[in-house]
């Protein structure tokens, strides 16, 4: 259904309790936790190419900065996949459309991503719906590349995701992402400055990240179906 390429990710992990992010969630779907605990991700990237079922990139509206914050669920389905808490993404339309289209909690911000050579820079601010202002700015340095035979447990606890979970017109609905696997590298946060958390209802994070980097894959994204449909 939708085809995109994902660039340039910083993901930025927290622990917390399980019955805090369970909390956040609909009914049907039960936090997944590692080691005991809950994880929430902010995640900043740029995404481009992106195109509808068969339908050409628009080079304006096909490219553009977003910012995820999510957590991992497990479905009554069996299955488990990511939940957006909020995502936040430059361009009007995207947020419109992924509001009415596929029922992710989008807002309209204003944001820029920006590479120097092995240093990203992320700025963001809410615009709508409101209240606005929510918002920052994240700087991390790009180190070298991660052996993918060696990530462990958590690694792929964090980035090795398949299945998108969301609400649309109050059913619960689940879609398969296919895309191969990150490219991860090491990366080193030299800046931190967000409230997107504490705008999502949760406590701000009291500990350092938990950080991975990756210069991006090609995603496709399925079509919603119920997630009683789906098999275990």
């Amino acid at each position: 259904m939708l085809t995109q390429r994902l660039r340039w990710l910083t993901f930025l992990h927290w622990r917390y309790p399980a019955e805090v992010v369970q909390s956040r969630l609909p009914a049907g779907l039960t936090v997944e936790t590692f080691d005991g605990t809950a994880w929430v991700g902010l995640v900043p990237l740029l995404i481009e190419e992106v195109r509808v079922a068969r339908l050409p990139a628009l080079p304006w509206l096909s490219r553009f900065p977003q910012i995820n914050l999510r957590t991992y669920v497990r479905g009554p389905d069996g299955g488990t996949g990511v939940w957006f808490l909020s995502l936040d993404a430059a361009r009007l339309a995207a947020v419109v459309g992924g509001r009415l289209g596929y029922g992710l909690p989008y807002f309209w911000s204003s944001m820029s991503v920006r590479r120097t050579g092995a240093e990203l820079s992320y700025r963001f601010r809410r615009r709508w719906p409101g209240p606005g202002g929510a918002g920052g700015g994240i700087e991390v340095v790009l180190g070298g590349p991660r052996d993918h035979a060696a990530l462990t447990p958590l690694d792929q606890f964090l980035t090795d995701r398949h299945r998108l979970y969301s609400a649309l017109a109050g059913r619960l609905v689940v879609a398969e992402l296919a895309h191969p696997p990150w490219p991860l590298r090491q990366v080193r946060l030299r800046q931190l400055r967000q409230d997107l958390v504490t705008a999502a209802g949760l406590a701000a994070p009291d500990h350092d990240p938990v950080l991975h980097g990756s210069d991006g894959v090609p995603v496709r994204v399925g079509r919603w179906r119920p997630v009683s449909d789906q098999s275990s």
